[in-house]
């Protein structure tokens, strides 16, 4: 099957960098890979033409739209209806994948699910030591690395870093009481069920997209399946200026009302009445 890497960003070079140099350590990867751009200007146009003049074997698009402000389901439907891919792995472009993060995704990979992971959050000072190297040396993932930084703080955290064997941690994901839910900066799903609910809801922004999105494809048949413990993803810190908090207050409970009324296809996704 074709595969695509649908990569979120919005003016955040450095960490976007970062992202894509943990792509060179990945021991599986898809068969390409989008920049999926909710308006950033130069310098993050740069790091990409940068990406692809040192990777020119692994195809690379750059889709993006105007600045609008916060329009992430917009910029990520405009990948989805543009990608010919069967199988799409989705992650934001502040996040340091695992060496084995892709090839996870592909082991849980079933028409009629998707798949959802966890992170682990760097602080704002541990996020802005990191370089390079240390994605290239492997340390970030170590557990030394993690807790010196502040990274392990608590008992699900620790888990995430994969203290025991792949076996065993496949284990935990299925045994763990957490709810089934969608993160949108570690999911990836079949692009037939994702066109079966007409992808990401356009009038939703900051605040629950992601679990909006995944109530939708539960309400249409389509099973989550956690990687909670076995594809982790560090989250580099950064502001959040467009966070409002009275909508995400708002979108909440709009969401909760979504998945209890079994609802699946939005009116303002992939495709609009009239289109």
């Amino acid at each position: 099957m074709f595969s695509e890497l649908i990569i979120t960003t919005y003016e955040n070079p450095r960490a976007l960098a970062l992202c894509l140099e943990s792509l060179r350590y990945q021991t599986r990867m898809c068969d390409g890979i989008c920049i999926a751009d909710d308006g950033s200007g130069a310098e993050t146009a740069a790091v990409i033409a940068r990406y692809v003049a040192e990777n020119p074997a692994v195809p690379l698009r750059h889709v993006w739209h105007e600045d609008r402000g916060f329009e992430k389901c917009a910029i990520l439907n405009k990948a989805i209806a543009s990608s010919g891919a069967e199988f799409l792995v989705f992650l934001d472009g502040d996040v340091i994948l695992h060496p084995r993060f892709i090839a996870r995704h592909f082991e849980l990979a079933r028409p009629g699910r998707f798949s959802s992971g966890g992170i682990i959050r760097l602080d704002a000072k541990a996020s802005a030591a990191v370089t390079a190297q240390d994605i290239a040396s492997g340390r970030l993932f170590d557990r030394g690395w993690l807790r010196a930084n502040r990274a392990i703080d608590r008992l699900g955290t620790w888990l995430k870093t994969m203290p025991f064997g792949p076996r065993v941690m496949g284990w935990f994901d299925r045994l763990t009481p957490v709810p089934k839910s969608l993160l949108g900066a570690n999911w990836s799903a079949f692009r037939a069920d994702i066109l079966k609910v007409n992808g990401f809801d356009e009038t939703i922004k900051y605040g629950g997209l992601d679990k909006e999105m995944g109530f939708r494809l539960m309400n249409a048949g389509i099973a989550g399946q956690h990687m909670r413990y076995t594809a982790p993803l560090l989250h580099l810190d950064h502001p959040r200026g467009y966070r409002d908090p009275d909508r995400v207050r708002r979108q909440k409970a709009a969401l909760h009302a979504t998945r209890r009324s079994g609802q699946f296809w939005t009116e303002n996704g992939l495709t609009r009445k009239g289109d």
